[in-house]
């Protein structure tokens, strides 16, 4: 079955751009249990909203944790994951505003194999790198270079045959 049209309709059915997010990053977290517990409840509590989170894979029992916030929670989140970084014996806290997050939606794309592997096709076509993925049953996510987030949203757009449709920039 192609992987743009269902008996429904399309499977992706829009492709949205964000470029009011940031990246922060928390380097050297020790890989052990409640880590990503402590950081988390702590932004919470400071009422910090974070979207999409990465953390990566421990091969030296130390891990760094990535997530993005809006850029105007940006110097609160920085605050306080410096804060935290400290009391888990964490080193650097990174931040980058240049990023913007670019996202394709529609129902069933969970159940239509292929569709992230286009998503990515398309980006590397383009020579964009993904720094960040999140996915749910209506959308795929990825955090690349703000400057290259008009050029994605026009190469989805074409891919997934919605070039007569705009882009819903946040």
């Amino acid at each position: 079955m192609d992987t743009k049209q269902t008996l429904e309709g399309p499977v992706v059915r829009g492709v949205a751009l964000n470029e009011k997010e940031a990246k922060v990053t928390i380097c050297n977290v020790p890989d052990k249990p409640g880590m990503a517990a402590r950081i988390f409840k702590k932004l919470a509590e400071f009422s910090i909203n974070v979207d999409i989170i990465v953390q990566n894979v421990s091969h030296k029992r130390i891990t760094d944790i990535s997530f993005t916030v809006d850029k105007a929670s940006l110097n609160k989140a920085l605050r306080v994951a410096k804060s935290v970084a400290k009391k888990i014996g964490a080193s650097a806290v990174l931040s980058d505003q240049n990023i913007a997050k670019v996202s394709v939606v529609g129902i069933g794309m969970k159940s239509h194999p292929g569709v992230a592997a286009k998503v990515f096709k398309v980006l590397s076509a383009k020579k964009i790198n993904i720094e960040m993925i999140s996915t749910s049953e209506i959308s795929i996510s990825c955090v690349i270079a703000k400057k290259y987030g008009k050029i994605a949203v026009k190469a989805l757009h074409k891919e997934f045959g919605l070039t007569g449709r705009q882009g819903r920039k946040k």
